[in-house]
């Protein structure tokens, strides 16, 4: 039986641009479906249409979609390429055609970063509607008590309010602390901004988990596949649009725990 798709995703699976921009390029008449020029939401076979966007040939998407876990590093981008010549997120890994990142990390954060080739998983995971929880460790200058407590009643940032789904404070040392926290957002730069709201200076941010991807001992630069589960939880999450909060109610009740203790 052939795999049918919108072209939109066909577009988005094989890399060529987001789901969005497939969209821009279909409506702009730049793609073809064996010679005829698209339309929005048309239904096309990858392996056996011939698709081309501006006269290039299209290559058909892998038929299972490739993911990888990365922690990233502090001073890499996230990003395909450089004009400065910076290292990005693309000389860690293993290129494969059609392969990009979910969501972004900003230069100086490190920590879980998702790529994948199926380019309408990746929109769905990063959507703010999907609301998948990411989990940040900060260590910051400041009262890191009083910020915790004043964060949990909502802070406004020029884009909008934020409220964690979760924030804990440890104090690490003199004026040194160590927040835990749990966002769904997804705004850019949200937890540093944050946290310069809360007038806390952030010394180090790393993203330990992204909805049941954990980072683990995953070392820095380094890369690993999926687990079974995490691929069954994604494959789920992205099917259905829902929110990752019943894929991490365990694992918040353990922290809540252990936070109490």
């Amino acid at each position: 039986m052939p795999e049918l798709m919108r072209i939109q995703r066909a577009l988005a699976r094989a890399g060529v641009a987001s789901r969005r921009g497939a969209e821009e390029l279909v409506a702009a008449g730049r793609v073809r479906i064996n010679g005829t020029v698209a339309q929005t939401g048309q239904s096309v076979d990858p392996a056996s249409d011939k698709i081309t966007v501006d006269g290039k040939a299209v290559a058909s998407p892998p038929p299972v979609s490739h993911w990888v876990v990365l922690n990233k590093p502090t001073g890499v981008l996230t990003t395909r390429a450089d004009p400065g010549g910076r290292r990005t997120v693309f000389d860690l890994v293993t290129d494969v055609p059609g392969l990009t990142y979910v969501g972004r990390l900003d230069y100086m954060t490190e920590g879980v970063l998702l790529l994948t080739t199926d380019g309408e998983a990746a929109h769905k995971l990063t959507h703010p509607s999907s609301e998948v929880e990411r989990t940040y460790v900060a260590t910051v200058r400041g009262d890191g008590a009083d910020a915790a407590r004043a964060a949990m009643k909502g802070v406004e940032l020029e884009d909008g309010i934020v409220v964690p789904r979760e924030i804990s404070a440890r104090r690490t040392g003199r004026g040194m602390w160590e927040l835990d926290i749990v966002i769904a957002e997804g705004k850019t730069r949200e937890v540093r901004r944050l946290c310069e709201a809360l007038g806390l200076q952030v010394e180090r941010l790393v993203r330990t988990k992204f909805g049941p991807v954990k980072l683990g001992s995953l070392e820095s630069g380094k890369t690993r596949p999926l687990t079974a589960r995490e691929r069954d939880i994604i494959s789920a999450l992205t099917k259905s649009g829902g929110n990752s909060r019943k894929t991490t109610r365990g694992s918040t009740r353990e922290r809540n725990r252990r936070h109490r203790s």
